[in-house]
């Protein structure tokens, strides 16, 4: 039996979005392109007919993963989630035990995980040392520039 993925309801409707995109609008586009580009004759030479067809081969791609991650997601409704220990779908505020900085991270489903937006991985190093941790409770991790100690200073479920 396949592995069961965690993902958040919020996560499971952007890959669901992300999926009807790929097939509805993207995977048109390119059929049309690789159609005109074989229109111009000679394929072995023909870089747009290359080009299609890579861009078809990496959507098709895109396409077989997020249909084989939906199919496995385990949605998480993260708002029926309580407590002050952290776990999955939790929004983490902590505080750099060497610097003072603060910084917030919602620990997601790796499909989800987009740091840029404070969305962290629940296989990343940071998650995996703050699962199981509550508010006071400090969190060492390891990180490409050494060793970092955080406190954590509130968890949410939002």
């Amino acid at each position: 039996m396949e592995e069961k993925i965690p993902m958040t309801t919020e996560g499971y409707t952007d890959l669901t979005n992300e999926l009807k995109r790929l097939k509805f609008d993207e995977r048109p586009r390119i059929v049309a392109a690789i159609e005109e580009a074989r229109a111009h004759g000679d394929l072995s030479e023909n870089a747009e007919y290359q080009s299609a067809r890579e861009q078809q081969s990496f959507n098709e791609g895109r396409i077989m993963e997020l249909e084989n991650a939906l199919a496995r997601a385990q949605v998480i409704d993260v708002k029926t989630l309580s407590g002050d220990k952290v776990l999955f779908g939790a929004t983490v505020q902590l505080e750099d035990s060497e610097t003072g900085d603060q910084c917030s991270y919602k620990i997601v489903g790796k499909y989800e995980a987009d740091l840029e937006k404070g969305l962290i991985s629940l296989l990343s190093p940071i998650a995996r040392a703050l699962i199981g941790k509550k508010i006071g409770d400090f969190a060492e991790v390891k990180t490409p520039k050494g060793e970092k100690s955080y406190e954590i200073l509130d968890v949410r479920f939002i």
